[in-house]
């Protein structure tokens, strides 16, 4: 069996996984986006490295679209397999995916309006919406910890790693003759103790693991001092400055965790009397569909459901759906929170409120997660003076603030704690260290090493290993 790795060796987006068995089966462990670099993102994005037609499945970890984005555009190109995944996760790609489709729609349109200025071919959106919906139709939804069987020698089962709603690690089981061998592809692996989803939870021993270093070279801080720093940030923003606070934030999981975070500081009277706007259609699809798999939900959100209906719904907080009263917001004068897509910053109503707001003092932005290098979120937050927003030079004179602790990702100490279970592993043969910046994935590397896993090995884009 020979495993192909098409996507996010030497960045964070984009991860595609190719395992081939010896009977021939293709089976494409994600299928994600890359996302961040401009026009050269867009050519990363057709070249697939793999002709779809012949992928018999596709083992999906979790909804987050540089793991799922590419799956309508393959689904465009002929795939006509069966995409694996936990039941929130299905649900989470019919909004995201169709979204993404939108966003394609709209990008192209924008782009060819200005191409047809320099009379230049005009470019095809990666896919549609309707491919997006079309889709869905390859999803299989399998609940976690089921062993199932793909193939007459092939099983896949999910286990919780506490990174968004459906998120699981993939556990993959292979008949070859004889032999049996075993692999477990982590997807992103959560943080443990965090406010709404449960703690990673320990996978049976295997023999390969290919795992993420998103943050393998640097610890986070408790959520406990995150949700105090919030509450200044909040209170300096809002009622010191009296400007608006801008979060731009991932429209699924960051914004839910941030919005029940709200929740819980104006409960207990450390909030100031301002309103609260989520300005992001996909983040209200989202949480709707957050309070229909609560059985997802760990103690701490069940504890502070029994006193309180809705944990993403209080006094002051308004969900914004509609494009004229996101507009609306232009003109809102009093101090208030904006929580609107997306994360770093580089599509998205986020986009349209930075460029009306981050040249006033009075304005604070706050990042509350990881944005790639290339992207406009990292060009602000590493101090800019100056950044490019639809085309039009903005100063930044926002103050800028950061809280790490809410991020979705593991620090390498939680990545440690989480391949814990496979201390004794006499069987372990390699971890692939992936989705993760170069010298990052390195130091994650010597982090494993040095806690006792010398199997740990830092693979290349479109290397190809043989697992014996």
């Amino acid at each position: 069996m020979t495993l192909d790795f098409l996507g996010a060796t030497e960045e964070v987006t984009g991860s595609k996984f190719m395992l081939t068995t010896k009977k021939g089966a293709k089976i494409l462990l994600d299928c994600g986006m890359y996302q961040g670099k401009g026009l050269e993102t867009d050519k990363m994005n057709r070249e697939l490295g793999f002709d779809p037609k012949e992928v018999d499945f596709l083992l999906l970890s979790h909804a987050h679209i540089d793991h799922s984005g590419l799956i309508p555009y393959i689904y465009k190109l002929g795939f006509r397999g069966k995409v694996f995944c936990t039941p929130a996760t299905r649900d989470l790609c019919a909004i995201m995916l169709a979204d993404s489709g939108r966003i394609q729609e709209a990008d192209a349109k924008q782009f060819n309006k200005k191409k047809e200025r320099i009379d230049k071919e005009p470019i095809e959106p990666i896919y549609t919406e309707k491919d997006a919906a079309e889709c869905m139709s390859q999803f299989v939804s399998i609940p976690r910890e089921l062993k199932f069987n793909i193939t007459e020698d092939v099983s896949i089962e999910f286990f919780e790693t506490g990174h968004m709603l459906g998120s699981s690690a993939i556990y993959i089981t292979f008949k070859e003759g004889r032999k049996v061998r075993t692999l477990c592809y982590t997807g992103d692996v959560g943080r443990y103790s965090k406010r709404i989803l449960p703690d990673p939870i320990a996978f049976p021993y295997a023999d390969y693991i290919i795992t993420e270093s998103t943050y393998g070279d640097r610890l986070h801080s408790t959520l406990d001092d995150a949700d105090q720093q919030l509450m200044l940030v909040v209170k300096d923003a809002c009622a010191k400055r009296l400007g608006k606070l801008l979060i731009p934030s991932f429209a699924i999981g960051r914004t839910q965790e941030i919005v029940y975070t709200l929740h819980r500081l104006k409960q207990a009277g450390n909030l100031p009397d301002i309103e609260i706007f989520v300005d992001s259609p996909l983040a209200c699809s989202a949480t709707n569909i957050y309070r229909l798999h609560d059985e997802n939900f760990n103690t701490d959100i069940r504890t502070f459901m029994e006193n309180t209906k809705d944990p993403f719904g209080f006094d002051n907080l308004t969900y914004v759906r509609s494009v004229d009263d996101s507009k609306k917001l232009n003109t809102y004068n009093r101090p208030c929170i904006i929580i609107s897509a997306s994360g770093m910053m580089e599509a998205g109503r986020i986009k349209h409120h930075l460029a009306n707001n981050i040249e006033d003092p009075k304005t604070t932005i706050l990042c509350v997660g990881y944005c790639s290098p290339t992207t406009l979120g990292a060009k602000i937050m590493r101090g800019d003076t100056k950044v490019s927003i639809f085309g039009e030079e903005h100063k930044v004179r926002a103050h800028l603030e950061r809280i790490d602790a809410y991020s979705g990702h593991a620090d390498y100490k939680e990545l440690i704690q989480y391949l814990s279970c496979q201390k004794g592993n006499k069987k372990l043969k390699k971890i692939f260290i992936v989705h993760g910046e170069g010298e990052v994935r390195d130091a994650y590397a010597n982090h494993l090493k040095k806690a006792g896993f010398k199997q740990a090995y830092v693979p290349s884009f479109l290397e190809q290993t043989e697992l014996i």
